[in-house]
């Protein structure tokens, strides 16, 4: 049999190290990412004493992939909608905490004397808290239901498409030999216009094609289109000049917004978790235990960085987007650390070449020590706040808690504000659609069709049928919004409000006007005047057209119909919140979702038997059962095990909820092996206690535990034992029972 390749070899020992270490740290309540580094560092060929992976370069490889499928499971569990909704406060305080956090870095780093791009590059790994991490440590510390965790959980949502984002910008630092500030806006703008236009093109076909072949997609064919799609995207990514990483993740967001996305989570999640522990792996085995005492110092300094940083900038970034000072120490306390994101940009660091080797092990030094100090930073947040309380002034207190920068303006300014968001977005949006289109026709289209015509007709019927296909967009970007609440509350408000508004149409007129006459200058030599003329005229023929408007409106309606696909579902399957869950936050209370185990004590009984009220001072608005939702439940309503209940109350009387649930369990059988069912043939005997009885006389079910499953007749089957039939000696039966319970019968029987 020939030799198993290096690769299978290094496979089996990561796979194998990494099981038994992240064992040890699930027995010690410790992240797994932890594990799964400490992991690395065991089999890294800097341990002289156990053995070591070979061939490197192949478990990169793997790591890579690793980071594809993380992100692109990252964009699953991500919304732009969800964004949308939060509002102006969670983008405050991600860009303050981000922007300082990363300038702390750069100074830190300037400091020790490292280089530019190493300073760079850590600043970016120290903006960055692990979602993982705080996730798991609320968790554990059964805050998850609080307030203040729901908040910390959207920053961090922000901050890693922030980090998505930060990636691409660093890629272009490292690739620019001086990039400088036209460089990075054309990269933001590069960014913006991937994104926009493969999220609508995205939510367009994907939802319609995978509702297409509904019928004919099980897990296993769903499973494969799901990665297929996001290994696509992640070289589409990489021919366009981003990463592999940020393609998966756009398709991940895309997939994320379909009926099918939570089939695809699930089936997603092996695939995810096996690579995903290869890459963390991966970074334990670039830890130097050298490198960790020659750079002791920076390893201190940047703890303390971190831990000190974000208790400040962090409680200072929720204190500006609104939060009171007690809830933006909780928050900013319980970031105080560095992760997943900060391992991936120390890859993309070293990948490029930009930053020296010993950046590399002192990152995931800093996040280990920032991990364990994690529970800690969180408790110590209340206890912080109490003694800054009692030794401020009350003013001072006062005026913290009202700083704010995402207040709402009065009346008049904000329908202005909410009409040109609305206006603006619109533009942009059919802007890129519009260019993409005169792109791919031009790229792909003109020379074909030249090919086949003469010059002038190609040139022709490109230029028409490019018109065509982007006229639905050239109408959106004129019309929409014209006819809006806001457009006609503002134009009936004040005759000085009329000649902005006008000037609004004109403005996009002029942007539609634009793609006309670039197509014309491209495709012919007319002059500018004609050019112009001719751009009005298609212009306002689009404007004028039935046929345009109910394409564009069809258009717009099936986007909306495909992004709002998994809402809908969610609403009809009771998995939706109620939407009176947001107005309760400004009265200290709010309303959570608990599951039921399967083995809790309060599976079973009603909820007047559970005297939630009055015990925790709760009150359970619904029962999420299946697909079914019972609203309003009285008290002779069951709980049954895997009902998800949904409770209002504050953040204390929630808590001990919470408590309550993960305490009141079931405690598992230690000798579940002796549980074992046996089937065993016996005879009555005539001495036993069971001659003469019926089966209901005989107690072999009541007192002994077994069962009577048949009477042996000499028949081919056994016949059913009728319970009125007396037991007579050398009667045959057939008891089924554990093995102890079978024991007393047999003795009873003797």
């Amino acid at each position: 049999m020939s030799e198993l390749p290096y690769l299978v070899k290094d496979l089996a020992l990561i796979l194998i190290v990494a099981g038994v270490v992240t064992i040890i740290f699930k027995r010690l309540k410790q992240p797994l990412v932890l594990g799964y580094v400490v992991a690395g560092f065991l089999v890294s060929p800097h341990m002289p004493y156990t053995m070591s992976v070979v061939d490197r370069a192949d478990i990169g490889t793997w790591g890579d992939i690793g980071v594809m499928f993380l992100l692109f499971s990252l964009g699953l569990d991500f919304s732009f909608k969800k964004i949308l909704k939060m509002g102006a406060s969670p983008i405050i305080s991600t860009c303050s905490i981000v922007f300082c956090m990363m300038m702390l870095g750069i100074v830190v780093g300037h400091a020790f004397g490292w280089s530019r791009m190493d300073c760079i590059f850590l600043g970016g790994m120290l903006a960055m808290s692990s979602t993982t991490i705080i996730y798991k440590a609320f968790d554990d510390l059964g805050l998850r239901q609080q307030r203040f965790a729901g908040l910390v959980m959207s920053v961090l949502i922000l901050e890693d498409i922030l980090a998505i984002v930060l990636m691409v910008m660093l890629s272009a630092i490292a690739n620019g030999s001086n990039p400088d500030g036209g460089q990075m806006l054309g990269s933001v703008l590069k960014i913006a216009v991937f994104l926009v236009l493969w999220f609508v093109v995205g939510i367009y076909l994907i939802p319609w094609m995978l509702r297409s072949v509904r019928k004919l997609i099980n897990n296993e064919t769903l499973l494969i289109v799901a990665l297929g799609l996001c290994c696509a995207m992640a070289v589409l990514s990489t021919k366009v000049g981003f990463s592999s990483a940020f393609g998966a993740f756009v398709m991940g967001s895309i997939l994320a917004e379909t009926i099918e996305a939570e089939r695809i989570i699930r089936l997603v999640e092996p695939v995810k978790n096996l690579f995903g522990a290869v890459f963390f792996v991966s970074v334990g085995m670039l830890v130097d235990p050298n490198v960790l005492v020659e750079y002791a110092l920076p390893i201190v300094v940047l703890v303390i960085t971190i831990v000190f940083g974000q208790a400040v900038f962090g409680t200072l970034g929720f204190l500006i987007s609104g939060q009171s000072l007690k809830s933006a120490m909780q928050c900013g306390f319980s970031m105080a650390q560095i992760g997943e994101f900060s391992f991936i940009i120390a890859s993309l660091g070293l990948s490029l070449g930009v930053i020296g080797d010993f950046v590399y092990p002192v990152v995931v030094a800093v996040s280990v020590i920032t991990t364990f100090l994690t529970p800690y930073m969180i408790k110590a947040a209340t206890p912080c706040y109490v003694v800054l309380e009692r030794h401020l002034p009350d003013k001072w207190i006062m005026t913290l808690n009202n700083i704010t920068l995402s207040r709402r303006p009065a009346h008049p300014e904000r329908k202005w504000k909410t009409l040109l968001v609305q206006m603006l977005r619109n533009t942009v949006v059919y802007s890129i659609l519009s260019g993409a289109g005169i792109v791919l026709m031009f790229t792909f289209f003109l020379p074909f069709i030249r090919q086949l015509l003469p010059h002038w007709w190609a040139n022709a019927v490109c230029g028409l049928s490019t018109l065509a296909i982007i006229a639905p967009f050239l109408r959106a970007i004129v019309m929409k919004k014209n006819r809006s609440e806001e457009f006609k509350f503002l134009w009936n408000e004040s005759p000085y409000n009329r000649l902005p508004l006008i000037f609004t149409i004109l403005v996009r007129v002029v942007v539609a006007s634009a793609f006309v006459f670039y197509i014309c200058n491209y495709l012919t030599r007319f002059t500018n005047a004609l050019m112009i003329s001719i751009a009005l005229a298609v212009v306002a023929l689009m404007i004028v057209s039935r046929s345009l408007k109910r394409r564009s409106i069809m258009m717009e309606r099936m986007f909306m119909q495909n992004l709002r696909s998994r809402e809908i579902a969610a609403q009809v399957m009771g998995r939706k919140r109620p939407l009176f869950a947001g107005r309760l936050l400004d009265r200290d209370i709010h309303i959570s979702e608990f599951d039921i185990p399967e083995d809790s004590l309060w599976a079973g009984k009603t909820l007047r038997e559970l005297e939630l009220g009055s015990k925790y001072g709760v009150h359970v608005s619904s029962i999420l059962r299946g697909i079914q939702r019972i609203n309003i439940p009285n008290g002779d309503t069951i709980i049954f095990p895997c009902d998800k209940i949904q409770a209002i109350g504050s953040d204390d009387q929630l808590t001990s909820l919470s408590s309550a649930l993960a305490n009141e369990m079931r405690q598992k059988d230690p000798e579940i092996e002796k549980r074992e069912m046996k089937l065993r043939q016996t005879v009555i005997d005539g001495d036993g206690e069971f001659a003469g009885k019926t089966m209901k006389e005989s107690g072999i079910r009541d007192k002994f535990n077994c069962m009577v499953v048949g009477l042996e007749e000499g028949k081919e089957n056994l016949s059913i034992v009728d319970p009125k039939r007396k037991l007579a000696a050398g009667d045959i039966i057939w008891i089924v029972g554990e093995e102890d319970d079978i024991e007393r019968f047999n003795e009873a029987n003797r």
